[in-house]
């Protein structure tokens, strides 16, 4: 484990496997067809309280919404935090890019900052 912020881990631009994953997870929890699954799991929670089934079927119907809630949470706080990291770059770059322009001195920011908006690519 680290503690290290996700979007640090690899400044060369490589992507880790845990962030295509986390992307792969990103892409398919937005989906209709994800949307679909939860709403069957609810409606699965319903029917099992309704259907009076024993507190078994209600607590394994229950732990099955609280470990995709928690699924979700885990995948939302790492797309937020990689979103972070890109917006903080780019503002990097069109800041040293603004002050290099202002200086009258050439200088890398400019590459820095196609880099940075090019970001979403590698993210």
């Amino acid at each position: 484990m680290s503690l290290e912020h996700p979007a640090e881990k690899h400044g060369d631009g490589r992507i880790g496997r845990f962030e295509k994953l986390a992307e792969l997870a990103s892409n398919f929890t937005s989906s209709a067809g994800f949307s679909a699954l939860c709403v069957a799991l609810v409606a699965g929670f319903v029917a099992v309280h309704l259907a009076g089934l024993s507190t078994s079927w209600q607590h394994l119907a229950g732990d099955a919404m609280a470990a995709v809630s928690l699924l979700l949470l885990a995948l939302l706080k790492n797309a937020e935090r990689r979103a972070e990291h890109a917006i903080q770059r780019k503002l990097d770059a069109i800041a040293a890019a603004m002050l290099e322009q202002q200086r009258g001195e050439p200088g890398t920011a400019r590459r820095d900052l196609e880099k940075a908006i090019g970001m979403e690519d590698q993210l």
